[in-house]
């Protein structure tokens, strides 16, 4: 049995379904989880990481856990020590922890990597960079007006389709030789904002126009809905990336034998959202 945090979110719900495809029993855990959001026979659970305790039926006879911990989890505080506790109560022999490029680069704190590596579980780190589906922020915008507005416009960074996440996530935890690895995970090739706007415009069949945004303008946007210390780190990689946050990373490719898919075909796949 693996057990996936985050089962409804832009990662957990294609590593569901992969896991599912592949023959595995599944348990989708997840603060508003129900049977529509899951394959048919697939196990749910309303439970959140930030309460061990809840999880713990989850974890019960499980062999193998996707550990997804939200903004408000480190908000609040989040007792991953915990969770980790209550998964090798239960059973769970190896996570699989979605972590950030930016642990890397040193614009976010190492602590849940750090106690996953010292959990005595077998484990391994996705550090992702930014997501395609980041995009979907403009979906309302493009179907009004045509346009999306972003700071940065020209600051290109390769970013990773979810679903490429999920295949690596799928791997990790169905399959030997992954314990103590830290894979950094991006896109194939770097894309601004701009190019992303005109993929978009492709991908539904009519142009959309690109709007720059101030800093200042961005950083109000994403206060509405994102921590103000996110939203200063994610300014910072957005406006200033550093070579690290720019280079297209191996790791994806070489775990799943493909290279991992270009926005492009994010964008294409996801044109009913922008229509």
């Amino acid at each position: 049995m693996i057990v996936v945090t985050g089962a409804t979110g832009n990662v957990g719900r294609p590593l569901v379904k992969a896991l599912v495809a592949a023959g595995e029993q599944v348990t989708a855990v997840s603060r508003a989880v129900s049977e529509t959001d899951v394959p048919e026979g697939v196990r749910h659970l309303r439970a959140d990481v930030a309460d061990p305790e809840r999880l713990r039926p989850a974890l019960d006879g499980a062999d193998a856990l996707f550990l997804l911990t939200s903004g408000d989890f480190t908000l609040a505080g989040g007792d991953v020590h915990g969770v980790l506790e209550a998964a090798r109560a239960g059973g769970v022999r190896r996570v699989v922890l979605l972590s950030s490029q930016g642990v890397g680069t040193l614009r976010h704190p190492p602590a849940y990597e750090e106690a996953v590596k010292r959990s005595g579980l077998e484990w391994t780190v996705l550090r992702p960079g930014g997501f395609a589906s980041n995009a979907f922020l403009w979906a309302e915008t493009v179907r009004a007006t045509r346009t999306v507005a972003a700071p940065f416009g020209d600051v290109a960074l390769p970013v990773i389709d979810p679903d490429d996440i999920a295949a690596v996530a799928a791997l990790a935890l169905r399959e030997a030789g992954h314990d103590g690895a830290t894979y950094v995970l991006t896109g194939p090739d770097p894309v601004s904002p701009r190019q992303q706007a005109a993929a978009i415009g492709d991908a539904i069949g009519e142009p959309v126009g690109f709007v720059e945004q101030s800093e200042e303008e961005a950083r109000t946007q994403m206060l509405a809905f994102m921590p103000g210390q996110v939203v200063a780190a994610t300014l910072a990689i957005l406006g200033s990336p550093s070579p690290d946050e720019q280079r297209v990373s191996p790791d994806a490719e070489r775990v799943l034998g493909r290279p991992p898919r270009p926005f492009a075909e994010w964008a294409a796949r996801n044109a009913a959202a922008f229509k």
